[in-house]
């Protein structure tokens, strides 16, 4: 009786809003995140049809289970180590990029003595969040094209010849690198620019009054205050480090041709292009795109633990 009466006055008025208020989500994540895992075991299986008008169901349970030669199909690839390589380095180098820009342009807009100029610049570097890859393709294409290009334009208005932008490997990472540092630091801005905006400021004004220098201020007041924030991000962006941006990678190179394929191929983008051609296997997709929601739990899992070691205070779980 003692138990049941204690878990009655635990349960209150507000937990009972506050659960009607989250349902909606909770549904929609079972129907649309939990309930289509169970294709998980397409991965497992050598997907046939069978004889008769059955449904995809029907035909995924009566298939032979593969076991794990989808894996050892796609682990034993020729381009698996490419996939690998381009997929984590790419990564890698976007998270540490795009992570110094947007600090660095949350410090100086957060400086600005002027804050209607700081909220326009805001704005105008906030918008390329909004842009869809596939304007930002015709965006890119409008530069990059050998003939009328804007760029190659310019290279032979100073006596220079024009380059054959997409066919050209070398200045892909480049590209990537800088479209997507371009179109991100808004987003990642606005997040430590709130996270700024929300600091105690009887902490600068004591600052200022024991002669403590801007430079001072950032380094022992704004940097530490922000660190929540930006190890929060960080432990999200490592549970991406498997997956790419199929618009980045596949849209801005035009379907990403034969002379850039070594290059800026990715996992989701072979995932896709096998999924575009003819007799491959539908288990073999799927073993791929298994591999790599395992790797990314992996990751995200693994980034936690390290900074648990390190700042217990700032993990996640």
């Amino acid at each position: 009786m003692r138990k049941g009466k204690a878990l009655k006055k635990r349960w209150s008025r507000d937990d009972t809003e506050l659960f009607l208020l989250s349902l909606p989500t909770l549904i929609w994540y079972a129907i649309f995140a939990y309930l289509p895992m169970f294709g998980i075991i397409i991965a497992f299986k050598v997907y046939r049809l069978q004889p008769g008008r059955h449904g995809f169901i029907y035909n995924l349970l009566h298939s032979e289970w593969a076991g794990f030669g989808n894996f050892s199909f796609f682990f034993t690839s020729d381009a698996f180590a490419m996939l690998l390589r381009n997929t984590i380095l790419y990564n890698i180098v976007f998270i540490i990029i795009s992570a110094s820009v947007a600090v660095g342009g949350a410090l100086m807009l957060s400086n600005m003595r002027n804050k209607g100029g700081s909220k326009v610049y805001q704005t105008m570097m906030f918008l390329p969040y909004f842009m869809s890859w596939v304007v930002v393709t015709y965006f890119v294409y409008a530069i990059l094209t050998p003939e009328r290009g804007y760029l190659n334009g310019i290279i032979r208005a100073m006596g220079g010849e024009g380059i054959l932008w997409y066919q050209e490997a070398k200045y892909w990472p480049f590209i990537l690198v800088l479209l997507n540092t371009w179109k991100g630091m808004g987003y990642g801005m606005v997040l430590y620019l709130a996270s700024i905006t929300g600091i105690d400021q009887s902490l600068y004004e004591a600052a200022v009054m024991d002669g403590a220098t801007k430079w001072q201020q950032t380094v022992h007041i704004t940097l530490p205050s922000i660190k929540p924030v930006f190890i929060m991000m960080l432990i999200l962006d490592c549970g991406k480090i498997f997956n790419s941006d199929f618009g980045l990678f596949y849209q801005v190179t035009g379907g990403i041709p034969a002379s850039l394929y070594s290059t800026v191929s990715t996992f989701d983008t072979y995932i896709y292009k096998a999924m575009q051609t003819p007799g491959v296997p539908i288990g073999q997709t799927a073993a791929a795109s298994f591999f790599q929601a395992i790797c990314s739990c992996g990751t995200i899992l693994l980034a936690n633990w390290v900074v648990k070691k390190i700042d217990s205070e700032n993990s996640l779980i």
